[in-house]
């Protein structure tokens, strides 16, 4: 196509690229032009002078997180809750969406959606709040109930051997509704004569879920999967810094967290950009890596 093709295709179709306009605006704005500050990681960034005021230092910042005493706990802890969402947070929408596309009775597949759906619009502050209610050890639900089993109370939020399975399951119920739609949706492309054809053939419900469905999802599943995989160590920081405490610190210390510490809280501008690049460079890998493997083991891959 020549470029006179396509300027007379964009004035063709003009409206379609007036509505594309507002979404470019806001990754130019928001996501594009702010990477100019990145070069601040390399060096010693004074508010007064400015990032081209400021003197470079090369990798000096990284090589002082590198040193640092605190990198393998940080790490641990992020790739540690990461692995644990990906293991259990990620298959969590997939079983409950083919549960769901099992039921018969519409009345009740909604009810159950919504249910399911609610605790996706819940604040994490609220959610965090509700999870310190339940889980007190003094007048929790959860302890409570542990007590009426002759189980001594268990102060949850204060343990840091607890504190990932408190993260990653209250996430589950908070975002495990809202998962779901996009798998059901996929469910719904599924060809009806598959399921008929599996009937005759005597197939059981288990069996049409496992050899019709999971497969004709499967190129769904692997897109999330690579899209998740692309911020596995950007662990939300906003819940896990409610949660945090000085008892559940060694287990809920993330880069995340860290970076906000250092950054806003001591003032260490260069310091926190440059664990912030580290991090974005990782999450970037992990995304091409796992890419580049689907579509060697031709699946469906991102491009």
């Amino acid at each position: 196509m020549t470029q006179q093709q396509m300027f007379k295709r964009i004035i063709r179709n003009y409206d379609l690229y007036l509505l594309l306009l507002p979404t470019l605006a806001y990754f130019i704005i928001f996501h594009y032009l702010p990477m100019y500050g990145l070069q601040i990681a390399f060096k010693n960034f004074n508010p007064v002078k400015g990032i081209v005021g400021s003197a470079w230092v090369g990798f000096d910042n990284f090589e002082r997180f590198f040193e640092s005493y605190q990198l393998v706990t940080i790490i641990r802890n992020t790739l540690g809750i990461s692995i644990y969402e990906l293991l259990v947070a990620f298959p969590a929408p997939i079983i409950l969406a083919l549960m769901i596309n099992q039921l018969t009775s519409e009345r009740f597949k909604r009810f159950v959606q919504t249910v399911t759906y609610a605790p996706h619009f819940i604040s994490t502050v609220v959610v965090v709040g509700i999870v310190y209610l339940l889980l007190s050890p003094k007048t929790g639900a959860v302890n409570s109930l542990l007590g009426m089993a002759g189980i001594k109370p268990i102060f949850f939020m204060g343990s840091a051997e607890w504190f990932k399975t408190v993260f990653v399951f209250s996430g589950v119920w908070q975002s495990v509704g809202w998962g779901t739609i996009i798998y059901l949706a996929a469910l719904t492309a599924v060809n009806p004569d598959l399921h008929e054809a599996a009937t005759v053939d005597g197939a059981s419900k288990l069996q049409r879920v496992y050899h019709v469905d999971i497969p004709s999802i499967m190129p769904t599943v692997i897109i999330m999967l690579i899209m998740n995989m692309g911020h596995m160590m950007s662990v939300g920081f906003e819940k896990v810094y409610l949660m945090q405490n000085q008892l559940n610190i060694d287990s809920s210390e993330t880069i995340q967290t860290y970076v906000y510490k250092a950054g806003l809280v001591q003032g260490q501008y260069s310091y926190s950009a440059a664990i912030g690049l580290f991090n974005t460079v990782i999450n970037f890998i992990l995304l091409i890596s796992v890419n580049k493997i689907a579509k060697s083991l031709k699946q469906t891959s991102l491009w």
